[in-house]
């Protein structure tokens, strides 16, 4: 009772995210985690299927990420870059410029993925102020999410997204489809030759728009999108928040396009859930735009705790991670795990679609559940013994990479059995 009325007390003075307050469920208190496992205050533990929003890439405590980050705190847990470097973030930017596709050699880090979208597009304007000429706007799509602030918010999905209700208050962008064939791909191509001259940027999450839906595209149209954009001059700036560090198959998404975008944003696995941290990539041409004599060309942006030693440290640790253990493997274990778990829910009453690229499975419902009703699902999957968040018209998994064959035969059991009750 003595926890029931703390967690109740919680929800009036912490203002939790995505919430109706008035009307939510009492939270329930995570104590402590480990491996690919939330355990509550209560005792229950559960299989997280959502890798903490898609951070928790190598699960909960590694320790080599853990030991990396408490060495850091007894040196220096944080010191501002303005006018000072430090050894984590000089290696770590070193070290993502090796590892991203290209030419993408130029970094600049940020607390948040929602900063280093806003950071891109920044980056994007002023590039073109830079070189004389003015062009402020940007072209997203359909089912597009980038991030909650607001220059971010202003590319997302306009009618369909949570950001809906600021319209007016924001900066107004072209939004179109995504085109997935050849007509689609020549309107969009006339789209971009006519605006060519205003647009800053394209801006796409690759291969996978995540919190807009859980929509997927294949390589072919990242390419083509690319390549539209490359021919007409605008900038791409490919969003890989939620797809980079493996999670669809590859270390970043856009290479199994084989492409190399003028920007790149990184953020949630960076860290492998351990700290906030994010990341702006710029292609050397990008960056020379801003290689000047006058002052006024610099980029005039400086998050307090962007490059933060602790943050830098976790994520040095993260990369070693990837190249030491076997992350992609684990990634096509679990592709080939949900693709033939999931697929017994094509057959249910009320599923629309089900798709499964790397370590993202989705069972797509023909109607999007109310805000009780999917109360209601999350309820079940912990009644169930798993953390699942249902939400729009999708129940998804994004298990962390090292889950147990016996855990994620858990998560899997539990989409079937929930989604097989909702039915009847």
């Amino acid at each position: 009772m003595e926890k029931e009325r703390e967690a109740s007390q919680a929800a009036r003075t912490l203002w939790l995210p995505y919430t109706q307050m008035k009307t939510a469920p009492t939270p329930l208190v995570a104590a402590r985690t480990e491996g690919s496992r939330i355990v509550l205050e209560d005792g229950r533990s559960l299989v997280d299927g959502t890798s903490s929003w898609w951070t928790a890439c190598h699960g909960y405590n590694h320790p080599h990420i853990r030991r990396a980050v408490e060495a850091q705190l007894e040196r220096m847990p944080h010191v501002m870059l303005g006018g000072l470097v430090h050894r984590p973030a000089l290696d770590l930017a070193d070290r993502l410029a090796a590892l991203a596709p290209g030419d993408l050699a130029h970094v600049f880090f940020s607390e948040s993925g929602s900063v280093s979208v806003e950071i891109a597009m920044k980056i994007a304007i002023q590039y073109w102020l830079n070189k004389g000429h003015r062009r402020t706007r940007f072209l997203a799509f359909e089912h597009a999410y980038h991030g909650d602030t607001f220059h971010a918010m202003s590319v997302c999905d306009p009618e369909e997204g949570m950001h809906a209700h600021f319209a007016g208050a924001l900066a107004e962008q072209l939004v179109v489809p995504l085109p997935k064939d050849k007509d689609a791909l020549r309107a969009f191509d006339r789209t971009l030759a006519r605006h060519a001259d205003e647009l800053a940027a394209v801006i796409l999450e690759p291969l996978v728009q995540a919190a807009g839906g859980m929509k997927f595209h294949d390589a072919e149209t990242l390419a083509a999108i690319a390549a539209a954009a490359e021919r007409h001059g605008v900038l791409l700036i490919l969003d890989e928040i939620a797809v980079g560090f493996g999670r669809t198959g590859t270390l970043f998404a856009c290479e199994q396009a084989d492409v190399v975008p003028d920007l790149m944003t990184l953020s949630k696995s960076l860290t492998g859930g351990t700290l906030p941290l994010a990341a702006t990539l710029a292609r050397r041409h990008v960056f020379d735009a801003f290689w000047s004599d006058d002052p006024l060309h610099a980029l005039m942006h400086g998050p307090t705790y962007m490059g933060n030693p602790l943050a830098c440290a976790a994520a040095n640790a993260s990369l070693d991670l990837f190249e030491r253990e076997p992350r992609l493997e684990q990634v096509a274990r679990i592709e080939q795990a949900l693709s033939d778990g999931l697929a017994a829910c094509r057959k249910l009453p009320g599923v629309r679609d089900v798709r499964v690229k790397g370590a993202i499975g989705v069972v797509q419902l023909e109607r999007a559940p109310s805000s009780a009703e999917l109360d209601a699902l999350r309820r079940r999957f912990v009644d169930e013994g798993v953390w699942v968040r249902p939400f729009g018209d999708v129940v998804y998994l994004m298990p962390p990479f090292v889950i147990a064959d016996d855990e994620l035969d858990t998560l899997i059991r539990a989409v079937r059995t929930v989604v097989a009750e909702r039915a009847r």
